[in-house]
């Protein structure tokens, strides 16, 4: 056997101890999400917590990080299989734009107000994008560029707990928030595709209210998830010029390989590249990956580490939230 094969060899070997355990957790979460309900990525997330001891084997170490570095971006790449430019064109310039503003205003808040409650900038710039984006995967994007610190490491878990609660929560509350404020299904639709985190929780809240609510709340939430592009783009360029000047860790790629990846599938989704079985296929490849991802993260993560990070992280994604609700009922209410 050559060289080179053995050596790919020794190392897939290596990886196979911490990959079970990430692969046995999203198995389980995955069974209680379809039986039981409620959010699978924070099943695994939770389950991951309870496995942390395993981190600290050398022999699982490997696998582990494996699942949380490299699963983790293909799964946030073949998120692009789910987007076309025309679901984007078919909104107008109003929700988009809204959109926008909504996105760049939450991550700049988010930034200021982490630095007045004494949790650093590169909390507020992650809870603010996993917020204003697509919740969950967002968190996990940005945490791909991030410098890697023990630190950044317990922030993103404690913002994907946050985040998937929050939008579990605005799941149930934010269709009796649209009742309220008298929406049409088109604006409902605008209102809860641009306010909810993760897209599941879209789905469902749009389909409470109606088939058409659904489908425009869903392209809304398609159109945030296709800012993740340049917003990671220009946080991997803050953090590699921070670290160029010393400030920081690693450099990060100035445009990371997975962002690449993710905008040429939107690119073939528009031209019709990828076909409807294809696209089932790899989001859920996408979704399989981002879940073990998320598993492995929570075995890395001590969960007394977590706790004693105390109430101001969620103080400042409460706030994120009701930010993006008074921006989209401003537009809604005010200049539709």
């Amino acid at each position: 056997m050559p060289s080179a094969a053995r050596s790919w060899l020794l190392h897939t070997r290596s990886l196979w101890p911490g990959l079970a355990l990430p692969l046995l957790i999203m198995l389980g979460a995955t069974f209680l999400s379809e039986h039981y309900g409620g959010p699978q990525l924070l099943y695994a997330l939770l389950f991951g917590l309870a496995f942390h001891f395993l981190y600290q084997d050398a022999r699982c170490r490997p696998g582990i990080e494996f699942c949380a570095r490299t699963l983790l971006r293909i799964g946030v790449a073949l998120l692009g299989a789910r987007i076309t430019l025309a679901q984007i064109g078919q909104l107008g310039m109003g929700p988009l734009a809204t959109a926008v503003i909504a996105v760049a205003s939450a991550i700049a808040l988010g930034a200021w107000l982490a630095r007045r409650l004494g949790l650093g900038t590169d909390f507020g710039l992650l809870c603010g994008a996993a917020v204003s984006i697509c919740g969950a995967s967002a968190a996990l994007a940005v945490a791909a560029v991030m410098p890697k610190t023990p630190d950044n490491e317990r922030h993103t878990l404690l913002t994907v707990v946050g985040v998937t609660g929050l939008s579990t929560l605005a799941m149930v509350v934010y269709p009796l928030l649209a009742r309220i404020l008298r929406l049409d299904d088109s604006g409902a639709g605008i209102f809860l595709g641009g306010t909810i985190h993760d897209v599941a929780q879209v789905v469902g809240a749009g389909l409470m209210m109606s088939h058409e609510t659904g489908d425009v709340a869903v392209i809304v939430k398609l159109f945030r998830v296709t800012l993740l592009v340049p917003v990671v783009a220009v946080l991997a360029w803050y953090w590699r010029r921070r670290s160029s000047i010393g400030e920081a860790g690693p450099r990060t790629p100035l445009l990371p390989f997975f962002l690449v990846g993710f905008m040429a599938l939107v690119l073939a989704n528009s031209l019709g590249v990828v076909t409807p079985r294809l696209n089932e296929a790899l989001g859920q490849v996408s979704r399989v990956c981002l879940v073990v991802a998320i598993a492995a993260l929570g075995i890395k993560t001590s969960f007394e580490e977590l706790v004693k990070l105390g109430w101001r992280p969620m103080a400042l994604m409460l706030i994120e939230t009701l930010w993006l609700v008074a921006i989209f009922a401003v537009y809604l209410c005010v200049f539709r």
